[in-house]
């Protein structure tokens, strides 16, 4: 019927209508849990709670131009391990997360059907994603966490000459946009997990892991001017609370401080108020050309 908005059940592909902190409008996810107004949506690892009206199912367009891409692995130009093995968090069951990005050659770029933003490839204890490249620097100019912790990754896998040349840039990423992407995303989403715990009794201690480690990794940047991904030296504090061994209180009260360390840390950093767009962008153009002969 006219007006009515279907479900979503898990694993249901979704785009947004509108940006988010740290996600860009048009970026696609899959949907993990949720119901009714509010669904939990995977955006390339990261879940985030959603209102039903901000989000669009995919569907088949069928004005699209059909493409056969064959297989773009074979153009991945950076990989490395993220997700809880590379925050310092990792335990024998953890899966391990390849993130980064591919280069696809400029006949295929420049096609009527295109190439996807990114790539996923799924084995047992093994997710990879790769953006494609030019989404890949946006997303980092925007300050999103996901991309920039990427880029800082301590344990690369793959680091090809164009890679390397875009690591050498990483510090034009870095802004102050991040006191928005990182704390003020915080903030909102804390609020959401007060609401979940206050609604259902509980809330998602993973979450709650992500969000502190976000205020860790943010007021760093802001001090040092380097995202930082390892978070060893809070390990145990950090593990009790996905363990569900530290109570609210306490993990509300940690919270409050590393906000106010956050705070402290955006009000004397020394990050421009943008990134260096011009110099990533001749980063970019550079790589497509070396594209062209692919």
């Amino acid at each position: 019927m006219r007006g009515m908005t279907r479900d979503l059940p898990p694993g249901t592909r979704v785009a947004l209508h509108v940006p988010l902190p740290g996600l860009a409008q048009g970026t696609w996810g899959v949907v993990t849990g949720g119901a009714g107004s509010v669904y939990d949506v995977s955006f390339a690892g990261m879940v985030r709670s959603v209102n039903r009206v901000h989000l669009k199912v995919a569907r088949a367009d069928a004005e699209a131009i059909p493409a056969d891409h064959g297989d773009l692995r074979p153009f991945v130009q950076y990989a490395c391990v993220m997700g809880s093995r590379a925050f310092g968090l990792g335990t024998d069951a953890s899966d391990t997360d390849v993130r980064g990005f591919y280069l696809p050659p400029a006949r295929l770029h420049w096609s009527l059907g295109g190439v996807p933003e990114q790539l996923e490839f799924e084995s047992p204890g093994r997710e990879e994603v790769y953006w494609e490249a030019g989404k890949f620097v946006r997303l980092a100019l925007r300050a999103n966490p996901n991309v920039l912790e990427v880029l800082a990754s301590p344990l690369p896998l793959t680091v090809t000459p164009v890679a390397a040349a875009l690591l050498d840039l990483r510090e034009a990423f870095l802004s102050r946009l991040i006191v928005t992407t990182y704390g003020e995303y915080v903030r909102a989403q804390f609020r959401r997990l007060e609401n979940e715990r206050r609604t259902h009794g509980e809330a998602r201690p993973k979450h709650l892991v992500h969000l502190l480690r976000l205020l860790i990794s943010g007021a760093h940047a802001l001090r040092t001017g380097e995202v930082l991904v390892d978070v060893t030296p809070h390990r145990d504090a950090l593990l009790a609370i996905k363990r569900g061994e530290t109570t609210w209180a306490e993990a509300d009260a940690w919270r409050q401080a590393l906000q106010a360390e956050f705070e402290r840390a955006a009000a004397h950093t020394r990050l421009p108020e943008r990134p260096d767009v011009a110099r990533v962008e001749g980063w970019l153009l550079d790589a497509r050309r070396a594209a062209l002969d692919w």
